[in-house]
C-alpha cells in the first residue's frame, strides 16, 4: 500500500461517484462538467473535500479548453482594447501614459504607433512583457 494518501471521505467519495472525473471528449461533456462545477461553488461553503474536487474538474476543463478552444492570441491595440474592457478603464485613465486622450485614440485608431515609453508604461501597467504590446 502507499504511504502518504489520506482514506478518502465519504463525502468526496459520494462527489466522485455521483460525476466521475473523466477526460472531457466533446462540448458536451465540458458543459456537464461546468454544469458540476457551478453546483459546487453555489452552494456556499466549499470545504477541502469540494475544493480537491473542484481542483480535479478544472484541469479537466483546463485541458480540453487548452485543445479545442485555444486563446486568440492578441497583441498591440487590439491587447490594449481588451486589456482595458477587462480593467474598467477609459482614455482618461491612461493620459498619464499617452499625455493626452487625442494621443490615445490615434494610437487606438492606428492613425500613430505606440513608441518605446508607452510600450514600457502599458506593460507596467498591465504586468505584461513589453512585446505584447508591438505589433
Amino acid at each position: 500500500m502507499t504511504t502518504g494518501l489520506k482514506t478518502p471521505s465519504s463525502y468526496y467519495m459520494a462527489l466522485i461517484t455521483t460525476f466521475p472525473p473523466r477526460p472531457i471528449a466533446n462540448d458536451y461533456e465540458l458543459i456537464a462538467t461546468q454544469n458540476q462545477i457551478n453546483s459546487i461553488l453555489d452552494k456556499g461553503k466549499i470545504t477541502q473535500d469540494d475544493r480537491d474536487y473542484l481542483k480535479v474538474l478544472g484541469l479537466l476543463v483546463y485541458d480540453y479548453e487548452n485543445k479545442h478552444e485555444p486563446m486568440p492570441l492578441l497583441k498591440g491595440v487590439e491587447l490594449i482594447k481588451a486589456l482595458m474592457e477587462e480593467s474598467n478603464l477609459q482614455p482618461s485613465d491612461l493620459t498619464y501614459i499617452f499625455e493626452t486622450e487625442s494621443i490615445f485614440l490615434d494610437v487606438i485608431n492606428k492613425r500613430c504607433q505606440l513608441n518605446a515609453d508607452q510600450i514600457n508604461n502599458l506593460a507596467a501597467l498591465f504586468h505584461l512583457s513589453p512585446h505584447v504590446f508591438v505589433e
